[in-house]
């Protein structure tokens, strides 16, 4: 993990009053389940299992709950079957003598077993321990029911009496989680898809969709709980082909559109709990971006007032990218807005960015022409020059792979990009990724879905399909295979205890970068 913190305190941001009413206007209603437990479980240490825990099914029943008190030291883990979002409440009663003490609970909310089975204190890592999911609470009055106010994102709860008095112990009864999302599963269309391998991960693609839409498309439930923008192009995308909810990729786009620096730069995300606030993190492809979320979601929905509202907030952001390319054509990337492609920064990510602008750019034309804007042709004139400086300049004809940078680099992500904006036609496009992936297959070194995604859908835009379907089964299936019920923010197939946080407990397990191949198997292998 290489991605770092900016800090950019002298950057001022515009608020644009009359966007801003409109995100509240497409302000979405959460839809809400009640879910109970469906077991009570142990977690065992098992190194073969993912970050070396698993949960077995123990000797008690879900249904005897309440028979099962506690005294201190004593613990109960709840299974509620699959990945949850939302609320947790449970009665707590005392059972003997009279209360004669407080009760201390530590409760830990916990997507995987290894949250709860890994020891919360030897968390060392650079993110905060605060996103730890677990509670100390004090109970001076029994019974109660305990509603605790901040939402969860887990499939097991431990419920650890950390001391109570020796003349009464503490029993439990009817816990639930009042879940929370934007959508409904029932709102999906159906469709077949006859691989059962495939027909898996596409559920599992739109269950960990599902419960990252909230007020708006979160990063994830767990951590950060935030609206990033590569995330939200890539949730959009899924959430076309499934939910296809217009109002939660509306409020989104005028988020960003609403809050732009005084010079016209996008923010990569927006805190939105409260009064949304954009965050002083900048990255040249997440703020390209923002084009290509208007781009897709007026591909889907004709919606010309948010094409009308939002296209001067896209070409602003087009001409502060397009300054930062040299007078040959060449992308020079600026450590001040840095290209981020993916987390590492063991790769050099100047030719992957040189093709997303010219992916976006692409796509900007497009809007122009809609909007029937005179310097369409000049921006077009620009994806010729651009394209021509990387076909001319950084593509080794003798090596048969685009090069990045000074030690003219090749790497999978420039290759990945250049068949994604199409740079090369077709039939070289197909042999730029045969050649890839015998240079580069299996795929290892890499840490993302986010990043998968993007090879994936490569390898279908190059007529690769068979290897692209075997790419998805290889890296979403062996989550699925470990356990998961929602896919991982970050995951190295050929590393089952990696975290780029320094433990696994700190690790988002339902995250949106994720979500994808549903987009990708009903997009590329189902005729709809």
């Amino acid at each position: 993990m290489a991605f770092t913190f900016q800090i950019n305190h002298d950057v001022n941001f515009d608020h644009n009053e009359k966007l801003l009413k409109k995100t509240e206007d497409n302000r979405t209603k959460l839809h809400h389940t009640t879910v109970e437990p469906v077991d009570l479980v142990d977690i065992i240490a098992d190194h073969s299992a993912m970050n070396g825990f698993k949960a077995v099914s123990n000797k008690n029943k879900i249904e005897s709950l309440a028979d099962y008190s506690l005294g201190k030291n004593g613990k109960l883990v709840l299974d509620f079957g699959d990945h949850q979002v939302g609320r947790f409440s449970i009665n707590i009663d005392s059972v003997g003598s009279p209360m004669d003490s407080p009760l201390f609970l530590h409760l830990t909310f916990a997507e995987t077993p290894a949250e709860i089975g890994i020891d919360a204190n030897s968390y060392e890592g650079w993110l905060s321990s605060a996103w730890i999911s677990e509670e100390f609470i004090h109970l001076d009055v029994l019974p109660t029911r305990l509603e605790l106010p901040r939402r969860y994102a887990f499939r097991y709860v431990e419920i650890e009496v950390k001391d109570s008095s020796p003349k009464w112990l503490a029993s439990f009864s009817k816990p639930i989680v009042t879940t929370e999302s934007a959508v409904s599963l029932q709102d999906v269309p159906k469709v077949e898809i006859k691989d059962p391998e495939l027909k898996k991960i596409d559920e599992i693609s739109i269950k960990t969709l599902h419960d990252c839409m909230q007020e708006v498309f979160e990063d994830g439930p767990k951590r950060d709980r935030r609206l990033w923008l590569g995330d939200l192009r890539l949730q959009a995308l899924a959430n076309y082909k499934t939910f296809n909810n217009q109002k939660l990729v509306k409020r989104c786009l005028y988020l960003f559109g609403s809050m732009p620096t005084t010079d016209g730069k996008i923010s990569a995300n927006i805190f939105t709990n409260s009064n949304p606030i954009p965050d002083d993190t900048f990255m040249y492809d997440y703020s390209l971006f923002f084009i290509s979320v208007l781009k897709d979601y007026f591909d889907n929905f004709r919606d010309t007032e948010v094409l009308n509202d939002l296209y001067p907030v896209a070409k602003k952001e087009m001409d502060l990218a397009l300054e930062e390319v040299d007078s040959q054509g060449k992308l020079q990337p600026n450590e001040k807005w840095p290209v981020f492609v993916d987390w590492s920064n063991n790769f050099d990510k100047q030719t992957a960015g040189q093709a997303i602008l010219i992916y976006v750019l692409k796509q900007f034309v497009e809007l122009a022409k809609v909007q029937a804007n005179e310097d369409a042709a000049k921006y077009q004139r620009l994806i010729e020059k651009y394209s021509n400086f990387a076909q001319k300049q950084l593509f080794d004809k003798t090596k048969g792979f685009f090069v990045s940078g000074s030690k003219q680099e090749i790497n999978i992500a420039s290759q990945v990009w250049m068949v994604l904006a199409h740079v090369l036609t077709d039939e070289q496009n197909k042999q730029l990724m045969t050649n890839g992936i015998k240079r580069f297959f299996p795929v290892t070194g890499i840490a993302t879905p986010y990043m998968y995604h993007h090879i994936a859908e490569a390898l279908f835009e190059s007529d690769h399909q068979k290897e692209g379907i075997q790419l998805i089964k290889n890296y979403w299936g062996k989550m699925i295979q470990l356990g998961a019920d929602t896919f991982w923010e970050a995951f190295k197939p050929e590393d089952l205890h990696f975290s780029p946080y320094g433990s696994p407990i700190i690790n988002s397990y339902c995250h949106a970068w994720s979500c994808t191949p549903t987009y990708l198997i009903r997009k590329y292998l189902i005729n709809e």
